[in-house]
């Protein structure tokens, strides 16, 4: 099917109001953390590179584009020389990459200088890895900015793209950005520069620090970032119970009943959120196939396949056991969603489940990897979780080369000892580790604790702290 280049022209000057002077509207003042990584990237991009941006839906992938677009506009960059375009639009789609490219360039004259091309959902274009491997290798000028399913980006690039792009992937909002887009009104909170600094202070400076009246203002807000979830949208609306109405929305009928069907042509969609409901129930726990397979129904073939397109469409981690060889391959793989307020919202709990202890752990523990994830998967760090002899275990292992950061959750009233760590005492010793943390729920329980048998320190951090302070790591000058 034809067409016209003036029919994609009238769709593309929606998108790109500044080619008439005009700035895009209604865009949100705050900004994810992120956005250093992609004003980096194109203010000196790598050589024939694009930059791939991937993340579930609705975590504010086009809204990073438009406020990058804003950015270059307020830093006098040729608006003539800026494309935005989301294969959202059924016409765009039908078009494709080189009739939009040449509608741009015969009705909005190029300027000096290179030219820049956001695209979003690049992946519902047949060959779009061929297309982008094109202009990288022979568009010296241009440069390209993509959204896409990492899963398709995978499969694609495989025997197209390897190399061409440098991948960022976009996370749910922390908790400091679920903060700043409630614009919530704070009181000073001690800061610090990474975790190990708790390990230089003494008792009486860690209990100071989380007395301290900004500290004390942050469990009710962690309460609340877990049950709102770090979606942007679901995130500004002030009912908790219509923003989990939304978050279930969007999950259950457009990422699990379109997306899936659209991306990897899932016609069984009802088995498909089934087994997404087993995960949602199961969240923070080693999946167990073989249950999974018995209770739903569902053969192990099929459930892998759909356990694989939720991890791609980013609604999940999969996190495999630590080790190597056989010690991975015969374990089970932990499943964690992909935001905290994911199962109390697909379940529609509401505010009741702030009474249900056991849930809040497992929310809290979510919301926690998310965090670490986020801040350590740019430096080369893979993650895992450890399980030993008695069912002792690790909840989440970051791991770059040699070095081991184990991280143990304990959310729970009661304060943590020594003897509730016997699993991190256990691994600490077998793998030489000498730090590690303790993940709490109440302000007072955070401190030192030394394991001089081992030559190990531990330090426990309550979770709305340790939350906070990853969060604003991110985004600290």
């Amino acid at each position: 099917m034809r067409i016209s280049k003036e029919d994609i022209f009238r769709v593309l000057v929606r998108f790109n109001p500044w080619w008439n002077g005009e700035r895009p509207i209604n865009l949100p003042t705050w900004k994810r953390a992120v956005i250093r990584e992609i004003r980096e990237w194109r203010k000196e991009p790598p050589t024939g590179r694009a930059l791939m941006l991937s993340g579930a839906r609705q975590v504010g992938k086009t809204t990073l584009f438009r406020q990058s677009i804003v950015e270059m506009l307020e830093e006098g960059f040729p608006s003539s020389n800026i494309l935005y375009a989301t294969f959202d639009h059924p016409l765009l789609k039908l078009a494709g990459f080189d009739a939009i490219v040449e509608s741009w360039r015969e009705y909005v004259p190029r300027a000096e200088g290179p030219e820049y091309l956001f695209i979003d959902e690049v992946q519902s274009v047949e060959g779009w890895g061929v297309w982008i491997k094109h202009q990288v290798d022979f568009e010296t000028n241009r440069r390209i900015a993509i959204t896409g399913s990492a899963m398709t980006l995978a499969a694609e690039g495989s025997e197209s793209g390897v190399g061409r792009w440098t991948s960022l992937r976009l996370s749910t909002l922390s908790f400091y950005e679920y903060l700043q887009i409630r614009k919530t009104q704070l009181l000073p909170i001690p800061e610090v520069s990474s975790l190990k600094d708790i390990f230089s202070k003494t008792q009486e400076e860690l209990t100071f620090l989380a007395q301290s009246p900004g500290a004390q203002q942050l469990p009710a807000y962690f309460n609340e970032y877990l049950l709102r979830s770090g979606f942007p949208q679901s995130a500004q609306i002030d009912n908790i119970d219509e923003a989990q109405r939304l978050l279930r929305e969007d999950i259950i009928d457009k990422v699990l009943k379109r997306d899936m069907t659209a991306l990897f042509q899932v016609r069984r969609v009802l088995e498909l959120e089934q087994v997404f409901l087993y995960l949602c129930m199961h969240d923070g726990s080693p999946l167990n196939m073989k249950e999974l397979e018995s209770g739903l129904s569902v053969n192990r073939l099929t459930a892998g396949n759909f356990i694989s397109y939720l991890e791609s469409t980013h609604l999940i981690y999969k996190l495999l056991p630590f080790g190597y060889g056989k010690q991975v391959i015969r374990g089970q793989s932990k499943i964690y969603l992909a935001d905290a307020a994911i199962a109390g919202s697909v379940f529609l709990k509401g505010r009741s489940i702030l009474d249900d202890t056991l849930a809040m752990g497992h929310m809290a523990e979510t919301a926690l990897f998310k965090h670490i994830f986020t801040h350590y998967y740019t430096k080369s760090f893979r993650f895992s979780y450890w399980r030993g002899k008695n069912d002792r275990e690790v909840d989440i292992i970051a791991e770059s080369g040699t070095r081991l950061i184990p991280f143990e959750v304990k959310y729970r009233k009661s304060h943590t000892n020594l003897a509730d760590l016997k699993g991190l005492m256990n691994f600490c010793e077998e793998n030489s580790v000498k730090n590690g943390y303790v993940i709490t729920r109440d302000l007072s329980d955070i401190g030192i604790l030394r394991l001089s048998a081992i030559n190990t320190v531990i330090a426990k951090i309550p979770a709305p702290l340790a939350c906070y302070w990853l969060g604003w790591m991110e985004i600290k000058p």
